[in-house]
């Protein structure tokens, strides 16, 4: 019977807090466009540089969790994202919140890191992996229900993750602190593991994730712009999806790896891609609604998966960092082409764009995920024939105890028949082995002296016999005495 598998909450903690940002990145960037002095793609950009600073800073502490510690990167990381991401909320700006941007981005990536390697080293990667994304986007579900309604302006999405980051900060205690060695001959540095796979995964992942965040990070500007909705709708809308995101993230943990990887992230990615192309070229409330619900009811479920698949290549959870991080250079780069991709082509073409490069990144990811499947043992049965019984009784059984005969196949009964070896009396002149002397001391006298002694009975062996090995000894050894 196995052990109960507890989810890492500290982890999971961590988890929400890195992922928020990257969640609430298309009222970030529509609040920016709107209430800063700036365009539509330099809003963009300033989402796509917060991100790029989140996968730097992933990139930088791939395999250097343990050797800097899990407490102290995670506290870092919060530290970072409060300060950065509630200096660019305070202020308007628009010099200090860039620069806010990046310094948070650098935040979530740190704590993205932590979590990341934390939960590929755990006893069940894929559970956190899904408890994770079922409370980060339950809370930005209720952030998109709950932002509208406080007023305009870029500072209330960017101080929710500032104070988000705070509220985990109890979380890290939990955490462990530095298991590695810094630095010295101590220190072992051991290759990555399924070098092939984990590269061809982390060089795909950008496109994946770059598709997934062009359109995330404009679907508000097509919800306003192309299907003619309101801020409080759109924002329902996203609530809503996100919601059904949650239905997924669900499903996903209830079915775990029972239908592999390869199928989730191939067939998932597929209508990922029909969903995108559904958004893109929505004109009214409900096929925008359809397109982004059945896009965020898929996308947690195989992103789950993909990030289950880079854990289980390398149990230190480096291929899981060096993935995410590539991942969020993807994300980086989404909202800049998507706002680039849309003026210049308009959002339908955007789409079917973003739709095909989609199905081509899921054919090398099928294939890492089928390559890297733990494969099955084969049962043989072996038929064994059946011999003849011999039933061994015991000779003496315990007083009061009845037990029955064992029974024992194909195994022959030997006899062994016991006889006493005759020992020497004493009243024959043999030695008695007291009287031996060892160091000046008789062999009786040494278990006062804390020394054990194993009596062994001479046989064959007569007293002048002993006496001419003693006399040779007593010449060789000075002080010893052989008794008469």
């Amino acid at each position: 019977m196995s052990a109960p598998r507890s989810t890492p909450w500290p982890l999971v903690a961590l988890f929400t807090a890195g992922y928020l940002a990257s969640y609430l990145l298309p009222t970030t960037v529509g609040r920016l466009d709107s209430a800063l002095p700036l365009s539509a793609t330099q809003a963009g950009a300033i989402g796509s540089a917060l991100l790029l600073s989140s996968a730097s800073a992933g990139f930088t502490l791939a395999g250097r969790v343990d050797r800097f510690g899990a407490r102290a990167l995670a506290r870092l990381g919060l530290t970072l994202a409060v300060l950065g991401y509630g200096c660019a909320a305070l202020t308007d700006s628009v010099p200090a919140v860039v620069l806010g941007a990046v310094v948070g981005g650098l935040g979530s990536g740190t704590m993205t890191a932590v979590a990341a390697s934390g939960i590929a080293a755990g006893r069940d990667p894929h559970r956190a992996t899904t408890s994770g994304l079922l409370v980060v986007s339950a809370l930005a579900g209720a952030l998109y229900l709950t932002i509208p309604r406080l007023g305009p302006g870029h500072g209330l999405p960017l101080g929710a993750v500032a104070l988000t980051a705070l509220a985990i900060w109890p979380f890290t205690g939990r955490l462990p602190a530095r298991t590695a060695p810094a630095a010295g001959p101590a220190a072992v540095r051991r290759p990555l593991p399924h070098r092939r796979a984990g590269l061809l995964l982390a060089a795909t992942m950008p496109c994946w994730s770059l598709a997934q965040n062009a359109l995330w990070g404009v679907s508000g500007r097509i919800g306003l712009g192309q299907a003619h909705l309101t801020e409080i709708t759109v924002g329902a809308v996203f609530a809503v999806a996100l919601g059904a995101g949650l239905l997924g993230v669900v499903g996903a943990s209830a079915l775990g790896p029972r239908l592999g990887r390869a199928l989730p992230i191939g067939l998932g990615t597929a209508l990922i891609a029909a969903c995108i192309a559904l958004s893109a070229s929505a004109t009214d409330l409900p096929s925008f609604a359809l397109g982004e619900i059945a896009w965020n009811l898929c996308y947690p479920v195989v992103l789950s998966y993909v990030i289950s698949l880079a854990a289980a290549l390398d149990t230190r959870g480096r291929w899981a960092v060096l993935v995410g991080s590539a991942a969020s250079l993807g994300t980086a780069a989404g909202p800049l082409t998507g706002s680039l991709l849309s003026a210049r082509a308009g959002f339908p073409a955007m789409g079917e764009i973003l739709a095909a490069a989609l199905l081509l990144a899921a054919v090398p990811m099928t294939a890492v995920a089928l390559r890297t499947a733990p494969r099955r043992l084969r049962i043989v049965e072996i038929p064994i024939a059946a011999g003849p019984l011999a039933e061994v009784p015991l000779a003496e059984p315990l007083p009061g105890v009845e037990v029955p005969a064992v029974q024992f196949k194909d195994l022959p009964v030997v006899e062994i028949a016991l006889r006493e070896a005759p020992v020497p009396d004493p009243a024959t002149g043999d030695i008695l082995a007291g009287e031996i002397l060892v160091g000046g001391a008789t062999v009786l006298d040494l278990p006062a002296k804390g020394i054990p002694v194993v009596r062994i009975p001479l046989a064959d062996v007569s007293a002048g016999e002993l006496r001419a090995v003693g006399t040779a000894h007593a010449e060789k050894t000075p002080g010893a005495t052989i008794p008469a």
